[in-house]
């Protein structure tokens, strides 16, 4: 879906530019999306399995939930309409712990598109149990929970083609966070 979104300068400072998705990626110009880990207190992480139908790096395991801030929206607010739109389950910002900014740059498509993007990532107890979860089909193939260990035996792996390979450094962030979290 092809959305409104602010555009941001190279530092994330606010432009006062508004542009369609499309256009940001096609030009290269920042914008803002967030990144939703889910967690359980036994130790395990939720995964989300990329549509086939993504054009970038479908099939691949990735973060919980994310997706672009619409023009206007908050962060928070879109890291709950996020993560209700991709899973069904609807958290309350109080449920959300920022745990930083990750400044991502990368071409895809032989550089059609120039995905530079602030991901504003946050963690989040997850509290039901997944098979009450409801995947968006359009963005998710499949679910799945995966221990801390599991998850750092992937990232250790990288010929197993389960994460973004030019990811690792972000998920082994992500994974610091959430063992500190527990």
């Amino acid at each position: 879906m092809d959305e409104y979104i602010d555009i941001v300068s190279e530092n994330g400072d606010q432009t006062g530019k508004v542009a369609l998705k499309s256009e940001a990626h096609k030009n290269g110009w920042f914008h803002n999306t967030i990144h939703l880990w889910l967690f359980t207190r036994q130790g395990e992480i939720l995964l989300q399995q990329r549509s086939h139908k993504k054009a970038i790096y479908p099939l691949l395991w990735d973060v919980s939930a994310a997706g672009h801030i619409d023009a206007g929206e908050s962060i928070e607010t879109a890291a709950i309409r996020e993560t209700q739109e991709e899973l069904g389950l609807l958290l309350k910002p109080t449920d959300l712990i920022k745990i930083g900014v990750n400044k991502h740059l990368t071409a895809y498509a032989d550089g059609a598109i120039q995905d530079n993007e602030f991901h504003h990532v946050f963690i989040a107890e997850l509290k039901v149990d997944i098979t009450e979860l409801t995947a968006q089909e359009e963005e998710v193939e499949a679910l799945k929970l995966v221990s801390f260990s599991q998850f750092k035996l992937h990232l250790e792996n990288s010929t197993d083609n389960h994460f973004i390979p030019s990811n690792k450094a972000y998920y082994q962030f992500v994974l610091d966070k959430l063992k500190a979290q527990i």
